[in-house]
């Protein structure tokens, strides 16, 4: 019979440990939190110290059972939930259950290998319940806010809405974020690119940087025009090169703010996404003859500590495929943040020497790629630092005009040793290419005369911030101190699922009930609203883990001035339900004139006949349906190839195309053409706008299925005045926006799109 029982909180990771534990231990799952505060009820006795009334989450009452049998059978029971607050809470929930403290040892498993978990449980501790407080501090808080804020917006908005401690504040930077974008006047400016051939080598760019000492700012076509007309006939000479060493530092591993931001940006998951993934790769995984183990450490971190064993395994594995040069003197160090959980290390591989090319083959694809993601940044983060060969060039040009003075600048650099960027990097670029030449300027001498094969004048205006992602998002929480590791990914689904926001293109935009929402509690709660003060109980919640501040005190310093604060907002907060618009539309059920009313998804049309008739219309579909002109066909110069009729503009399934107007006798059609001729040699096609099923738009030959040329990039008729490729391209890069690329990937002309 087993001696010993442990209870974690998965399935998972109890088959994981029993693989290490042997036959004296029993290994049992919670199952997540086996108690709660109740859902239909506040739960919280404010008058007696904030004491909370938790209870047993239906369908756990058999779990606690099983676990009480088991803990009865054993001489001792070991508390291995994860290593956090939650984790802790867990731990301590069961342990009042089983009531017999003198058999009852806490163990962290911060990773789950053999050797981890041994000595964890030859070293348990008891229950921290400082930060067990601090967990109850924060489920109590966000209980308040919730119970207290929703019913007001039941009454003054409408039932089902509700309100969060953190997830109002996340939601208010991204309404905030959306009304500065709608307030941003656009502003017009210039830049000047020319390019020049040397006597020996490619020809390269450089673009306007000073007129005499002051940096170049032209603000209109007037002032560009004026430049180019001093221009004319001027000499183009050296006049300066600059050349330094540059280094370029590793990462540090990641942490799970970073990890999330990575994985939107590289992979596309979701927070949560990355989040269940990176459980699973905790939590054990089988991995062919060594069974099932767990292959990173715990994923709820903001530390960026590394045990010395780690990394002296990574500069082992550093020396052995990379040799000497990649290798540090000494090991990298990083500095977390003053608040970080030291305790902790970061998220790293439990072993080196599992390369992501050993490990795949037993992974799904979302595991594979997360585990890659996190191997590579941790023995990238051991590595020594890139080093690049930067240079500049500035030629001077004199103008027509007395005492004007331009000044080009030209940049170039050379990855002259790769360092940490062989496995990773930062930039969007695939790190095996990263060990190329990047924008190489050819042998260039201070004095030399250069001629000039073009001078070009872009328009350009200045762009209103980006709306978040969820990576940009996680990112400003962190920086603002709002939220922890371990709510990043809770805070992102609440405001997604609470139809206060959407996703489009991979951005945040709010709804108008967002907007709404936001405002209400902006303008009535602007304290629980605020930023920083959201930020400074984050702390709080810190220094009662710490065991500096009092629970029951943090909770007092915020419930008094917030109590005043809901009693006011009761009567004053605008009753959005009251404000009743009477439109002129007239309801086709009982002719009674509709109103315009607040809805789940925003403004809606009702009957002002209510409850008597519940005829409703969606607002925006009828404004839009009153909106749209009179249908008109779009008829162009193009001749119908079968009837020779004039072809009109038609939108179809996979976006516009051109149809003939004496349809349906004629039923002849074709594909709008970009004015840009296939590249692929032979084709005589053109390329055309085309639509995948999901209605992805994508850039195709005329001659499909004959030929099968195709691109994500649009292609523009403009030849390139550089390599004289016959079209340019649309990008899209980092920031969301867009830049014009030559066609010819050989070819380094780009500049910004109008």
């Amino acid at each position: 019979m087993a001696k010993s029982l442990v209870i974690v909180e998965s399935p998972a990771k109890a088959s994981t440990l029993k693989k290490f534990l042997g036959d004296n231990f029993l290994v049992k799952a919670s199952i997540g939190h086996i108690k709660d505060l109740p859902k239909k009820k506040l739960g919280v006795d404010i008058e007696n110290n904030f004491e909370p009334d938790y209870i047993t989450i239906r369908g756990k009452g058999k779990v606690l059972r099983e676990l009480r049998e088991a803990a009865k059978k054993v001489e001792a029971v070991y508390l291995g939930a994860d290593p956090d607050r939650e984790g802790e809470a867990i731990a301590w929930h069961i342990a009042q259950e089983l009531n017999d403290s003198n058999k009852i040892y806490r163990v962290l498993f911060h990773e789950i290998t053999k050797a981890a978990v041994k000595k964890a449980i030859e070293n348990p501790g008891k229950i921290d319940e400082n930060k067990v407080y601090a967990q109850q501090a924060r489920r109590i808080l966000d209980r308040l806010v919730g119970y207290k804020i929703s019913p007001i917006l039941w009454k003054k908005v409408r039932r089902g809405l509700s309100a969060g401690r953190v997830q109002s504040v996340a939601l208010r930077l991204i309404c905030e974020r959306e009304k500065e974008i709608k307030s941003f006047i656009s502003e017009e400016y210039w830049s000047i690119t020319a390019q020049f051939k040397p006597a020996e080598g490619l020809p390269f760019e450089a673009k306007l940087q000073r007129i005499k000492e002051e940096k170049a700012e032209i603000k209109n076509e007037a002032e560009a025009k004026s430049i180019l007309s001093d221009l004319e006939g001027a000499t183009y000479k050296i006049n300066d090169i600059q050349k330094k060493e540059k280094k370029r530092n590793p990462v540090p591993p990641f942490i799970t703010s970073t990890l999330q931001q990575e994985a939107s940006r590289r992979l596309n998951f979701s927070a949560k996404k990355t989040m269940m993934t990176a459980q699973r790769l905790y939590e054990g995984l089988q991995v062919g003859d060594e069974g099932q183990i767990g292959l990173i450490t715990y994923m709820r971190t903001d530390s960026f500590r590394l045990s010395s064993e780690a990394v002296n395994d990574a500069r082992n594995f550093i020396m052995k495929r990379y040799g000497e040069d990649f290798l540090p003197d000494k090991p990298n160090i990083y500095k977390s943040k003053k608040t970080a959980q030291e305790a902790h290390e970061a998220i790293r591989p439990t072993s080196a020497l599992r390369d992501p090319s050993i490990v795949k083959k037993y992974l799904d694809k979302d595991e594979a790629s997360l585990y890659e993601l996190i191997w590579n940044r941790f023995i990238a983060s051991q590595m020594n630092p890139a080093i690049l060969d930067a240079t500049s060039v500035d030629i001077e040009a004199c103008g027509s005009r007395e005492n004007s003075l331009y000044i080009f600048r030209a940049t170039g650099s050379v990855v002259r040793f790769p360092g940490f960027m062989r496995i990773y990097s930062e930039d969007t670029a695939e790190s095996e290419n990263l060990g190329e030449r990047e924008g190489v300027l050819p042998k260039l001498n201070i004095g030399e005369i250069l001629s000039l094969l073009g001078i070009i004048p872009n328009q350009h205006f200045t762009q209103p911030p980006p709306r978040y992602t969820e990576a940009t998002l996680i990112k400003e929480l962190e920086e603002k101190g709002i939220g922890r590791p371990s709510t990043y990914a809770t805070i992102m689904g609440t405001i997604l699922q609470r139809d206060y926001i959407v996703t489009k293109d991979k951005r945040l935009h709010p709804t108008n009930l967002g907007l709404l929402i936001s405002d209400l509690l902006v303008e009535n709660f602007p304290k629980i609203l605020d930023v920083e003060f959201t930020a400074n109980m984050e702390e709080e919640l810190d220094l009662i883990e710490e065991g500096k501040k009092g629970w029951i005190t943090a909770l007092n310093d915020f419930y008094k001035p917030f109590s005043t604060d809901i009693k006011t907002a009761e009567v004053k907060m605008r009753d959005v339900k009251k404000e009743v618009e009477i439109t002129n539309e007239v309801c086709d059920k009982c002719g009674k004139n509709m109103v315009i009313k607040w809805g789940r998804f925003g403004k809606f049309l009702a009957c002002s006949d209510y409850p008597s008739c519940k005829n409703t219309k969606p607002l925006n579909e009828e404004a839009a349906e009153k909106e749209k002109p009179e249908k008109v066909s779009e008829t162009t110069d193009e001749k119908c190839g079968k009837c020779g009729s004039p072809m009109q503009v038609k939108n179809g399934r996979y976006g516009k195309f051109l149809a003939c107007t004496k349809y349906p006798e004629c039923k002849f059609t074709k594909p709008i053409g970009l004015g840009v001729s296939c590249p692929q040699e032979g084709c005589k096609g053109v390329i055309v706008e085309r639509r995948t099923k999901r209605k992805k738009i994508f850039y195709g030959c005329s001659s499909y299925p004959e030929c099968k040329f195709a691109s994500w990039n649009k292609p523009v008729p403009e030849k390139c005045h550089i390599c004289g490729h016959p079209y340019l391209i649309e990008k899209r890069i980092k920031d969301g926006g867009i830049e014009i690329r030559c066609g010819n990937k050989d070819c380094t002309f780009k500049r910004a799109a109008a």
